[in-house]
């Protein structure tokens, strides 16, 4: 039997029998090596541990730190506060404010559901007292918090850059301007439907501008966390993984003595939260670093690379097919284990065809995020849902509309190449 479909087999058997994916991955790998004895198991052991042996990895668990305590540190709510002052005279402004400010703290958290979390907690009840339709203010939350793993500094980039051995640095430079296209595309979506709507149709007065300096003022402290992370990855003066250690330090700094929301007998409480999920994405890594290295020993990448090549050698129509299996996959599959997976033999397919590395993995991720909002297991779903307290399938009418418009972005993203690789091509100048 072929080693794919076999190993396909033992994984969906364990997903429907409620195991967890890493563990998934990890008893198709061992049954595929047991029944084909294609390497020896010692081997496959020792790929598990050794995927965890890599300096750039630290940097997951740090970032995910980072970002837990930039939640718990009331870095969010100056952030909604800053952006009413800006935008909150428009009409419809709490949805651009919620666009806008899940823009900015995707800057802080690198993660879509800490961002739909941090920001909908403030946004989707004000929105709904604005008259927005339930339905509508979780479904643009669950869409803007998406932004979370494409605005730098994000984890999905770093898990990626490490498969294909491509920089850190550029990837997260990489992401930006996609990332403030996402966003721009949903402000205009928001726009035209708060208008036909009349959503917040209420004019308020233009805050004055002692209003908005005191707001941006109080704001600072947050808005400078993407400064210095990103300022100093750039200007190469910190790795990755040294600019995550400072983030934490950062928060914790800020949260407990400038903003004084932090209470640092919470820390153990936070501390053990990111070191579950920590541990979680991890063991995810090790797992389907061991399954990788049995697909290439059995040929994989290079058959599946032969099978869509085979339909069509247009990059233009490889790309297409690619962004509709990246597209079902995220429906159904965490975006880090899809990375982690599909990226060794999705790379394989695009690099004869001279579509860049780095490019291809803000496409891939900025696909892959939209599964983040989508059914069956869409988290940024669930957690706006369950903010928002109501069932999911009140979310659908304007759901799939907002995952329209994230897939005209991808579309935008996918088949303008400079958009991902301008500021990487000029800071490398």
């Amino acid at each position: 039997m072929n080693v794919g479909v076999m190993f396909l087999i033992f994984f969906f058997i364990s997903l429907a029998l409620g195991i967890p994916i890493a563990y998934a991955l990890g008893i198709g790998t061992v049954a595929v090596v047991f029944l084909t004895n294609i390497v020896p198991i010692d081997l496959i052991i020792q790929t598990f541990f050794t995927s965890g042996d890599t300096f750039p990895l630290l940097a997951v668990p740090f970032f995910i730190l980072a970002g837990d305590i930039m939640l718990e540190g009331g870095i969010s709510s100056r952030l909604v506060n800053f952006g009413r002052t800006m935008l909150g005279h428009v009409s419809g402004s709490l949805g651009l404010i919620t666009v806008f400010t899940c823009l900015l703290f995707a800057a802080i958290s690198g993660s879509g559901p800490a961002t739909t979390a941090a920001i909908g907690g403030i946004m989707i009840p004000a929105m709904i007292k604005d008259g927005y339709d339930e339905g509508y203010a979780t479904s643009l939350t669950a869409a803007a918090g998406s932004l979370g793993p494409v605005i730098p500094p994000s984890i999905t980039f770093i898990i990626y850059g490490i498969i294909a051995s491509v920089s850190i640095t550029d990837l997260f430079i990489a992401g930006i301007i996609p990332g403030i296209v996402i966003a721009l595309i949903l402000a205009a979506f928001v726009i035209y439907t708060s208008k036909k709507h009349h959503y917040g149709s209420t004019k308020k007065e233009k805050a004055p501008a002692r209003e908005r300096l005191r707001a941006f003022n109080e704001a600072k402290w947050a808005i400078l966390v993407p400064v210095i992370i990103l300022g100093g990855i750039y200007g190469g003066l910190v790795t990755p993984t040294e600019a995550a250690i400072i983030a934490c330090d950062y928060g914790i700094i800020i949260g407990c003595f400038v903003y004084k929301e932090l209470n640092l007998k919470n820390l153990p409480k936070i501390f053990f939260k990111s070191a579950l999920t920590s541990g979680t994405v991890l063991i995810l890594v090790g797992a389907a670093t061991a399954f990788g290295k049995v697909l290439t020993l059995a040929r994989i990448p290079q058959a599946v690379s032969d099978w869509i090549l085979g339909i069509s050698d247009n990059t233009v129509v490889i790309l297409i097919i690619i962004n509709c299996v990246l597209l079902l996959t995220g429906m159904f599959m965490e975006t880090l284990a899809a990375v982690i997976i599909l990226a060794p033999l999705m790379l394989a397919i695009v690099l004869p065809l001279g579509v860049s590395p780095i490019h291809f993995g803000v496409m891939m991720v900025c696909n892959l995020v939209i599964g983040q909002c989508t059914p069956p297991v869409g988290v940024n779903m669930f957690v706006a849902a369950g903010i928002g307290e109501l069932r999911v399938e009140r979310m659908f009418k304007w759901l799939f509309k907002f995952i329209i418009v994230m897939i005209v972005a991808l579309m935008v993203i996918t088949f303008i190449p400079a958009l991902s690789t301008f500021l990487p091509g000029l800071m490398g100048k």
